[in-house]
C-alpha cells in the first residue's frame, strides 16, 4: 500500500509542525496525464481511425467537379475510364499521405517525394487533357505538401504546387477565370496544413515535457526519502548502538542501570518506528525545540557536554526554515555522537542580516580529510538549497569539527503576518 506513496504526493498534502497537513510545494507535485488530446497521436481504436477518416473526407467535395465532369457525358468512355482510374489513384495517394505521414515526426521518405511527385504528374496530365474543372486537383497537391514535409521543404513546395497550378491554368484556360478560385484555397490550404503539422510537433513536445518532468517529480521524491530515512533512521540507530554498548558494559556489575538503557533502547525504537511511519505517510518536518530536547539525551548519553545556545522562539524563521534547521541539528549531532570522539558540543543559533545561523561545534578529532562528505552532509545541503539557504564545514587547528547551517528569515513582520491571518 506504501510502496507508491511518493507517486501519489502523500496525499496531496505534507505533514506539518503540530501535525496540520501543508500542500505539497509545486515541483513535488505528480504531473497528472490529463491531456486525453488525439493531436499529433496515432488513432488508438477503431472510433478515432474513423472520425480521422471522416474528417479528411470533408475535404473531397472539391472532387465534386471532376467527378461530375466525367459523369456529364461529354467523355467517350476510352476517356472515361483511364480518367476514372487516374482520379482513383490520385485520391488514394492523397488519402495515404494525409493519413499516415500526420501521425509521425520522423523525417519524409523517399516514397514520400515520389507520391508528391506522382500527384504533381497525374493531376498535371489529367488537367491538361480533361479540361479546367479538373485544376482543382491541385488544391489536393498543395495540401499534401504542407501536410506531408516537415517545414523547412513544405515552405517552397506549397507555393511551387501554387506555380504548377497557375501554370496548367495559363494552358488550359487562356481567360484566367479560375486564378482567385483556386489560387487562394490551394496556397491557404498548404500553409494551413503547415501551420497543423507545427501545432502537432508542439503538442509532442508538450507531452515529451511533461514526462519528463513527471519522472523528475518522481525521482526527486526518491531523493527526498533517502534523504529524511537517513536523517531518521541514522539518529535514532546511533543512540540505540551507543545504549546498546553502555548495558552491555553495566549488566555485570550495574544490572539496574542496564535494565534502564534497554528501557530507553525500547523507546527509542518504538520512536523510530513511528518516525519511519510518518516518513512514509507524508512529510514530517521537525521542530527545534523538539530537537534540542533530543540532542541533549543523546549527547548525555554518549558522555559529551551539551552547551546550547539559542533563545526561543526565533521570530521571523519559516516553518520551512525550521525544519531545515532542525534537520540539520540532528544530522549535525548524530555525526558528533557516532564519529567525533569529543567531550564538548555547543550549538548555537544566530539570527541576523535577514538570515538564521545555526552552528554545531566540537572539540574532537574532526573528519578525515580524505574522505567525501557522506550521504548525510549531501542530502542536508540539498535541503538547505532548497530553502534558499546553505550548508558550510570548517575544520579547526585543533582537531574540532564546525557544522554551519543558513536559512533566509521571513521579511514579513508578525503584526502583519496575524493581521493577514486575521488574528488582530
Amino acid at each position: 500500500m506504501t510502496g507508491d506513496w511518493w507517486r501519489r504526493g502523500g496525499g496531496g498534502a505534507a505533514a506539518g509542525p503540530g501535525g496540520e497537513r501543508e500542500p505539497w510545494p509545486a515541483w513535488r507535485q505528480e504531473v497528472e496525464a490529463s491531456d486525453s488530446s488525439p493531436i499529433g497521436r496515432p488513432p488508438e481504436n477503431r472510433r478515432q481511425a474513423l472520425i480521422k477518416i471522416m474528417w479528411i473526407s470533408v475535404w473531397l467535395l472539391y472532387l465534386g467537379s471532376p467527378v461530375g465532369d466525367l459523369a456529364g457525358g461529354g467523355h467517350p468512355v476510352a476517356v472515361v475510364i483511364p480518367a476514372a482510374l487516374g482520379l482513383a489513384g490520385f485520391v488514394g495517394a492523397y488519402l495515404t499521405l494525409a493519413f499516415f505521414r500526420t501521425n509521425t515526426d520522423q523525417p519524409p521518405r523517399r516514397w514520400v517525394w515520389w507520391v508528391l511527385v506522382a500527384l504533381a504528374v497525374l493531376a498535371t496530365v489529367l488537367s491538361v487533357s480533361l479540361g479546367r474543372d479538373w485544376l482543382v486537383l491541385f488544391v489536393y497537391v498543395g495540401v499534401a505538401c504542407g501536410a506531408a514535409l516537415p517545414g523547412r521543404h513544405s515552405r517552397w513546395a506549397v507555393p511551387a504546387a501554387a506555380g504548377l497550378l497557375l501554370a496548367n491554368a495559363a494552358a488550359v484556360d487562356r481567360h484566367g477565370q479560375v486564378y482567385p478560385e483556386l489560387l487562394l484555397p490551394a496556397l491557404l490550404g498548404g500553409f494551413s496544413m503547415i501551420g497543423v503539422q507545427q501545432l502537432v510537433g508542439t503538442m509532442r513536445e508538450l507531452r515529451a515535457a511533461r514526462d519528463t518532468v513527471a519522472q523528475l517529480a518522481a525521482t526527486e521524491e526518491r531523493l527526498r526519502l533517502a534523504r529524511d530515512l537517513h536523517d531518521l533512521l541514522g539518529h535514532s540507530l546511533s543512540l540505540i548502538t551507543l545504549k546498546s554498548e553502555l548495558a552491555g558494559r553495566m549488566l555485570p556489575d550495574r544490572p539496574h542501570d542496564a535494565a534502564q538503557q534497554v528501557a530507553d533502547i525500547e523507546s527509542v525504537s518504538r520512536q523510530a518506528l513511528v518516525d519511519v511511519r510518518e516518513a512514509v505517510s507524508g512529510y514530517r518536518r521537525p521542530t527545534l525545540a523538539a530537537e534540542l530536547a533530543s540532542i541533549r539525551t543523546a549527547l548525555a548519553s554518549a558522555g559529551i557536554s551539551a552547551r546550547v545556545h539559542v533563545i526561543e522562539p526565533v521570530t521571523g524563521l519559516t516553518s520551512a526554515g525550521e525544519g531545515a534547521l532542525a534537520w540539520a541539528l540532528r544530522e549535525a549531532v548524530t555525526n558528533v555522537v557516532r564519529h567525533s570522539g569529543a567531550t564538548v558540543c555547543v550549538v548555537a543559533l544566530e539570527t541576523g542580516g535577514g538570515t538564521a545561523t545555526l552552528t554545531v561545534s566540537d572539540d574532537g578529532r574532526g573528519p578525515d580529510d580524505a574522505r567525501p562528505p557522506g550521504n548525510g552532509l549531501t542530502g542536508l545541503g540539498e535541503r538547505l538549497v532548497l530553502e534558499g539557504g546553505g550548508l558550510s564545514t570548517s575544520r579547526a587547528g585543533d582537531g574540532g569539527f564546525t557544522l554551519t547551517a543558513v536559512v533566509p528569515l521571513d521579511p514579513t513582520p508578525v503584526g502583519a503576518k496575524r493581521r493577514a491571518n486575521g488574528e488582530e
